[in-house]
């Protein structure tokens, strides 16, 4: 009898799965990503691809979609078929921030998406030129104070968390600089670099080199604890400043509304290719942790960085031009 009644559980329970997610994959997967090829969220899309497409028997293919701070990849998915096909291979502003800086609610994180695991964390270095004669934390903020709008802070557009950092930073110190955007991160590196500016947020994996060669001076870390790769250069805590944390992520989330199963099967997939080594080699070297999430977990991580950065951007009146 007992074996009777768990059999006809398990049928119930299979037939209450969708007739697509009992079979899924069986045709090509899409990563939508929101910026053009090259970037770190493009790259980070396509490490894990391969390993997707090893693990699930299908390909997976990263397509390119940029334009409007990522929220024409972000519409595209929120608005596709629910049925495991189209995924969002997104980042912080993207996800969280675009409706809010761009004033165009299309979608909103929580929701028209469905959670699937976080991919990548990439830490970030508060950095200054060498002209600036400020070799701490507590300098800089002193004579931030002392001389507002003296210095320029460069972020490679509005609502980047580079941007949301300088903005949190000014409001927990009473400091005061000049912001300057540029078009990328690039151009923001290069005025860096050339001392157009003389402040900046940056992922520790593109300002490595050049604060080891001397172009530029790191202070602080947004991290919880120091940085394996910089070592000497204290978190924001140690420098006497408490809140800010802060990395760029990038993560996979599925159109609202797709079956349960689908997301379990691909974040177990996904698991697993964050566990190889040479997944993680490949993340190191960008100065990424590759560190995968459970779909509660991821979400429980994002409203926290919704509740924690939106404030930042009504307070600062962050919008795009």
């Amino acid at each position: 009898m007992r074996l009777l009644i768990a059999l006809l559980a398990a049928i119930a329970a299979l037939a209450a799965v969708p007739a697509g997610a009992q079979k899924w994959p069986d045709k090509p997967v899409k990563l939508i990503v929101p910026y053009p090829p090259g970037g770190n969220v493009d790259t980070a899309a396509r490490i894990v691809a391969p390993g997707l497409q090893e693990a699930l028997g299908q390909p997976f293919i990263v397509e390119n979609k940029a334009g409007a701070g990522g929220m024409i990849a972000g519409e595209f998915v929120a608005k596709s078929a629910p049925d495991g096909y189209t995924f969002f291979f997104a980042a912080n502003s993207p996800l969280l921030h675009a409706p809010i800086i761009y004033r165009r609610p299309a979608y909103q994180w929580d929701r028209d998406f469905s959670q699937v695991s976080s991919v990548s964390f990439t830490p970030i270095v508060l950095l200054a030129h060498p002209s600036v004669p400020v070799r701490s934390v507590r300098e800089l903020l002193d004579r931030a104070i002392k001389e507002p709008g003296k210095f320029a802070m460069s972020t490679p557009s509005a609502g980047t968390t580079n941007h949301l950092l300088s903005e949190l930073l000014q409001s927990l110190s009473g400091a005061s600089w000049l912001t300057v955007h540029y078009k990328g991160n690039a151009p923001a590196t290069t005025a860096m670099l050339g001392g157009e500016v003389q402040l900046s947020f940056d992922q520790v994996s593109v300002s490595l080199p050049f604060i080891k060669q001397g172009r530029v001076r790191a202070l602080a870390v947004t991290t919880e604890r120091r940085v394996p790769s910089l070592p000497e250069v204290p978190t924001f805590e140690e420098a006497g400043v408490k809140g800010m944390e802060g990395a760029t992520f990038t993560c996979i989330v599925a159109p609202a509304g797709t079956p349960r199963e689908i997301i379990g099967r691909l974040h177990a997939a996904l698991v697993k290719v964050l566990a190889e080594k040479a997944v993680i080699d490949k993340f190191e070297a960008l100065g990424a942790e590759a560190r995968a999430t459970t779909p509660d977990q991821f979400t429980g991580y994002l409203q926290r960085e919704y509740d924690k950065w939106t404030p930042v951007i009504k307070k600062a009146d962050i919008k795009a031009n």
